[in-house]
This record gives C-alpha cells, structure tokens and sequence, in this order.
C-alpha cells in the first residue's frame, strides 16, 4: 500500500474591503509612511469595521471562497481547525459556530491557538489525522480580526497588524506530493513580550484592567524581532538540510508576514536569491496572524505547479515557531 501523506488540494480566503493606508494612521498617532514602510513594510491593512462581526464571520468568508471555488459538498468535510488568538467568545469554540454556518453538519471543529504560528501547528495537526487514516477531507482556516485587540493610540502594535482570514483543504495522497516534513518549535521566554496582561484566569477581567487598557496587545518590539529573526530562519535552514534540499530545490518560501526584515532574513539564510521564490503581501495586509499563510497561498495559488517544493515558516507570541516542507499537489 502507497504511504498517504496529507496534501492542501484547494485553498479560499477573504479580507474585509475598508482598508487602512499609512497615511490615514498618520492622523491617529505619532508616526509617518515612511516610518512605517521601512522598518516593517506594510502599506495599508484591512479592518472588520461592523462591530457585529467577529473573527468567525473572517472564516465564514474563507471558507465560502473556498467551497464555491472547488463546489465541495460542506457534508463532506470531515473536521475543521481553526487557527486564532481572537475568538468570537472566550469559551464556546468559534470553530464549531463555522463548521454550523458553512453546513459542515458531519464534522467535529475545535480552535488551536499558537499566536501567529496557529495556521502552521493546524496544518501539522490536520496531516496527523489524514495520515493515520482517520479522516478524509479537513479544512485548516487561520483567521484573526486583530482590530479588536489593538489600542490605536499605541503606535508600537497598531500600525502592524490587520483583519483577514485563509482557509485550506487538506486530503489523503498517495503520489508522495502534500506535507514532507516540519520542524514545529515553542519556548515560553517570550511569554512577557507579546501578550494581553488581563482576560485570563491570572488576571481576569475588571473595570480596573479595561480602565487599565490591558486587554489589548503589547509586545517589546525589539525582543520579538530578535528571536523571529534568528528562529525563523533556523528552522527554515534546518529543514532544507534535513531533506537535501539546496536554493534550487525550493521553489517558493511562504513566510509568517510580520515584517519585511524578518522574511527577507529567513529568504537570505535559506540562500533564496530570487526574490520572485519569496512570497510577499504584507505591503497590502500588515499582520494578520493566523491568517497570513493562507492568504500567501490564495494570493499566489496560480504561480504554483504540481510538485513544486514549498517551505511554510512563522513565528509567533508565546513564543511559537516552526518551518514545514510541503509538495504542491495541483495545477491551478
């Protein structure tokens, strides 16, 4: 019997349409385009304006996309991931409220949280499950509405990070194309330099800590950049040795879209010297955290061939972190 490797065969996404430019943040806090563009190189980002919606009407939309576009009966899916640190509610699964608007009525749904390496570990869980045998067609969606955790009086986050959301089928192939291997890391030094201080059960929420404003992202620039740098781009070089894979064998780098900097070090480690390998849209999205992945993957879903060699990287809060190598499987 043929090994069965778990392969991504149809990929959706969705961003909202008001857009956020550098020139509009320039109005709102201490800081300028240039500023902005050089340092992280981000441009604008979208924003979920409807204080209704939340981050499962982001997924919803992915999903959609993704089903209309393969016309995929939602009955067959199997199970459902969701990646993200904005849930619609802190404890009923907004992963189960997808699957339920989508019609996914035969799958069970959970959400996996590891900051901006969720969409990564999701993709990794969902490989699991399809390899052992146990379940056919499981759809990965990374989604976070980022502006409802951003203080945009706080120049440090607010001009990073936006609204978006990605979704991705995963199914059984036995042609040796799909996930090859990954190198999934996670350290808690860097518990204190991205989080939110207050809405947990160390410090659950009272008038004092949203007077306090510590339900919105903080993190110290300078040590998370650091350890993205130089974790990103081990691992992405460690899972280039560990396969044989030279420069010439990689056809694409998807990286986590935090900063610019940081992608263009992990592209350099790996000896990337084509620009055109290395997958880029943080110009028109900022952060999306979870989402970022996927939306490279529906960005640039029609430059990709069937066994084309891709290497997945992020970084993320906590700090979580990992590279993936992963056969293309289809012809757009």
């Amino acid at each position: 019997m043929s090994k069965i490797t778990a392969a991504i065969t149809a990929v959706g996404a969705y961003v909202p349409e008001d857009v956020l430019t550098n020139k509009m943040l320039e109005k709102m806090v201490d800081t300028n385009d240039e500023w902005i563009t050089s340092r992280t190189g981000i441009k604008e980002r979208r924003i979920l304006k409807d204080p209704t919606k939340g981050t499962s009407y982001l997924a919803i939309q992915a999903a959609k996309d993704l089903l209309q576009k393969t016309n995929l009966n939602p009955e067959e899916i199997d199970l459902i991931i969701l990646g993200t640190v904005t849930p619609d509610l802190p404890v009923a699964a907004t992963g189960v409220h997808v699957a339920s608007e989508i019609g996914a009525v035969n799958a069970f749904a959970y959400d996996l949280q590891a900051a901006c390496s969720s969409f990564l570990y999701g993709m990794s869980t969902a490989a699991a499950y399809i390899e052992c045998g146990r379940y056919k067609k499981v759809l990965v969606i990374g989604a976070d509405k980022m502006s409802s955790i951003i203080d945009y009086e706080d120049r440090t986050t607010c001009i990073i990070f936006g609204d978006g959301a990605g979704a991705v089928l995963m199914e059984p192939n036995t042609e040796g194309y799909g996930l090859q291997d990954e190198i999934l890391r996670s350290d808690s030094i860097g518990r204190q330099s991205l989080n939110i201080a207050a809405g947990g059960s160390l410090m659950p929420p009272t008038q004092q800590t949203v007077a306090d404003k510590l339900h919105y992202v903080r993190q110290d620039g300078k040590t998370v950049f650091k350890f993205a740098v130089s974790n990103m781009a081990d691992v992405s070089e460690q899972i280039m040795k560990r396969n044989n894979l030279e420069n010439t064998d990689v056809d694409w780098l998807v990286a986590h879209q935090a900063n610019k900097r940081i992608i263009d070090a992990t592209a350099n480690r790996m000896n990337l010297n084509d620009d055109s390998k290395v997958l880029m849209n943080i110009e028109r999205y900022g952060n999306t955290t979870a989402a970022t992945l996927p939306l490279l993957l529906s960005d640039f879903e029609k430059n990709f061939k069937k066994g084309d060699n891709l290497i997945f990287a992020s970084f993320g809060g906590g700090f979580t972190w990992g590279a993936a190598y992963l056969k293309w499987a289809y012809n757009s």
